[in-house]
């Protein structure tokens, strides 16, 4: 039978030492609750912001906050190994330029292909210049993203730059709950879109819908 993501990510673990550095693209801290939990069990993790999809300045903010304060929290709760914090530029132009064309794509659809390769790329591209012994990403936790898009994409830059990729499936084994636990435990602050202003306005549409639906 062949292996689940879940089960080769268990595999990966297993074969980590105590010195070996993650370098863990995070999305925001409600998803990265969980994943950094699991991580730090077993190796020493940087937490990496990258997200030109968050067009909007104030929300990019607010969600790099609401990172930079979860780590303070876990690391102050002292189990397991320390996590550390690194950013990139702000470049929402490099999204949008990468979405031209793809505006009206549904969510899961080729835009959200290219804003996972965008940010996996870099975060392997940092990964190489940190002398980081692994990359991966929190994006796996959600239902709403393709995991096994993002494993293909991880796997080949691991091809392209040399620098192993941790296979995930956050969402496994009750993952997404216990970040919703985690996210009222800690108070985050949870949204209900990716970040970007195309679902942003596509959770827009939902929520009018549902709105003139229930009135009927």
């Amino acid at each position: 039978m062949q292996e689940s993501y879940y089960d080769i990510f268990e595999r990966q673990l297993k074969n980590l030492g105590e010195n070996n550095h993650i370098l863990l693209h995070s999305c925001c801290a409600p998803c990265s609750s969980h994943c950094l939990t699991v991580l730090r069990e077993y190796a020493r993790v940087t937490v990496f912001y990258y997200n030109p999809n968050i067009t909007l300045q104030e929300e990019y903010n607010k969600r790099k906050e609401e990172e930079i304060r979860l780590i303070g929290v876990l690391n102050e709760e002292g189990l397991g190994h320390s996590i550390d914090y690194v950013e990139a530029d702000y470049e929402p132009g490099i999204f949008l330029e990468i979405s031209k064309g793809h505006e009206m794509d549904k969510e899961r659809g080729e835009r959200c292909t290219l804003c996972y390769r965008l940010r996996l790329e870099r975060t392997a591209k940092k990964a190489l210049e940190m002398g980081a012994d692994m990359f991966a990403t929190t994006l796996t936790l959600s239902p709403l993203k393709d995991t096994k898009r993002l494993n293909e994409i991880g796997l080949s830059l691991q091809e392209e730059y040399g620098v192993p990729y941790l296979v995930t499936d956050f969402k496994k084994k009750d993952g997404y709950k216990h970040s919703i636990e985690l996210s009222a435990k800690y108070g985050l602050y949870r949204q209900d879109y990716c970040g970007c202003v195309f679902s942003k306005r596509d959770r827009e549409i939902e929520k009018k819908l549902k709105e003139e639906s229930s009135k009927e």
